[in-house]
């Protein structure tokens, strides 16, 4: 089954980026950024709920939505 999504131009554009070649579609593209989320460690597999949550979270290290270790503690008087 076929579906449709919803994608600003500069998104498609950067997807356009990370094609290999101008035959890829946009669905192997996504599959691909797709399989870079860990499915699990030597510990075991990871639920998609924590799978989920680890993406959000790398996101938001990456975008500085972060307190350093330092800072949590002089926010927390501590």
């Amino acid at each position: 089954m076929i579906t449709t999504i919803q994608l600003t131009p500069q998104t498609r554009s950067r997807l356009a980026e990370l094609k290999q070649s101008p035959r890829e579609s946009y669905d192997e593209v996504l599959t691909k950024l797709l399989s870079l989320v860990p499915e699990g460690d030597e510990e075991g597999a990871y639920s998609q709920p924590f799978r989920v949550a680890l993406l959000r979270s790398r996101l938001e290290i990456r975008e500085g939505r972060t307190l350093s270790h330092a800072r949590l503690k002089r926010r927390l008087g501590l």
